[in-house]
């Protein structure tokens, strides 16, 4: 390419201290000592992140809280706790506007309060969306409850980005446990038990109707779908079972836009392109789960050592279509907010 590749990662996690203590309350084990290299970036906003992005080619981060967010805190907690994060991440974000953006904690597990935090994170904090993370406690993301959520994001015209988290403890159990080595939990989390999990869930709201009652809303899905697109030409005979309006692909190539969380593999990459198109998709890394070495983690791939930039410099796509994956189709996103008059300047 003539000119630098400008590209912007939109599944980049980190911890604040007020969610910690949030979960420290409610007994909750944290999957990293203080000290692991993963936990220390993820407390980090400053000199080592920044360094991290440059050595990926990342040129901006859209900073998210790490999973499962403020979701499936009680609901009293979880209001008071969204809204001094969302502050938080406001502050990080304007101490370097030129490097950092941010998706806006959500209280889900209380309702009423999860449509008013959204607005108040869109509208007078500036945020272009927010980080959903698929259940609340046991209720998945196509409950009526959340309804009003997603009207408020399809009014304030910003997308959703739906993360997983691990399967019910029951499905963990019957479909995970008794490997050897200790395989079942890391197979029921970032194995592959987070993108079936959160798969399904949107099928669910497509099947329950979500976007038909919505049909602005807009929806991010990292890891290259959670699964579902591999899998749309078969799914997609339910239509008239379920009574949708639409064929099945159409709701992913109008309501979801598509990244690939840090998994560089070029066949996904192809694969996500002649599903939904290129100017459907987005890019991120998933940062720091898959940067350098992580001793006693999940196997990953690497995308330090500017592999996160290289992997889309070298996709089979024209020009035109790596600067929208890498961040022109973001930015089409996010303006759409804008000429609504629901953002600030950020």
């Amino acid at each position: 390419m003539s000119e630098k590749l400008r590209i912007v990662g939109l599944e980049e996690h980190v911890v604040l201290p007020v969610v910690q203590d949030a979960w420290a309350k409610v007994g909750a084990r944290q999957p990293y000592g203080e000290d692991h290299p993963v936990m220390r970036r993820l407390r980090d906003v400053g000199d080592q992140r920044l360094a991290d992005m440059d050595e990926q080619g990342i040129d901006v981060a859209v900073l998210s809280l790490a999973s499962p967010g403020v979701q499936n805190l009680p609901a009293d907690a979880a209001v008071n706790v969204a809204r001094e994060a969302n502050d938080a991440l406001a502050e990080i974000v304007a101490a370097r506007p030129d490097r950092f953006q941010a998706f806006a904690a959500i209280p889900t597990s209380s309702p009423e309060h999860a449509a008013a935090e959204l607005e108040r994170a869109v509208t007078q904090l500036g945020f272009p969306g927010a980080m959903l993370y698929g259940r609340t406690g046991d209720k998945l993301a196509d409950a009526p409850e959340f309804d009003d959520l997603y009207a408020t994001a399809e009014r304030l015209r910003v997308p959703l980005h739906f993360h997983p988290q691990a399967p019910v403890e029951a499905v963990q159990q019957a479909y995970y446990s008794g490997l050897p080595g200790g395989l079942g939990p890391a197979l029921a989390t970032a194995g592959i038990g987070w993108y079936y999990d959160l798969g399904v869930q949107y099928l669910r709201m497509i099947f329950s109707g979500v976007f038909d009652r919505h049909p602005d809303l807009q929806v991010i899905a990292g890891h290259w779908g959670e699964v579902v697109l591999f899998y749309l030409d078969h799914v997609g005979v339910l239509r008239d079972m379920a009574g949708l309006e639409r064929p099945l692909a159409d709701y992913f190539r109008q309501n979801f836009w598509v990244a690939g969380s840090g998994t560089v593999s070029e066949r996904y990459l192809r694969w996500t392109a002649e599903v939904v198109g290129t100017d459907r998709m987005l890019y991120s890394t998933d940062y720091p789960y898959t940067f350098g070495t992580r001793p006693g983690g999940f196997p990953h791939l690497d995308t330090s050592g500017g592999v996160a930039r290289s992997f889309l410099e070298n996709a089979p796509f024209t020009d035109a279509e790596k600067i929208a994956i890498g961040s022109g189709n973001w930015e089409r996103l996010t303006n759409r907010s804008r000429h609504a008059g629901a953002g600030t300047s950020r």
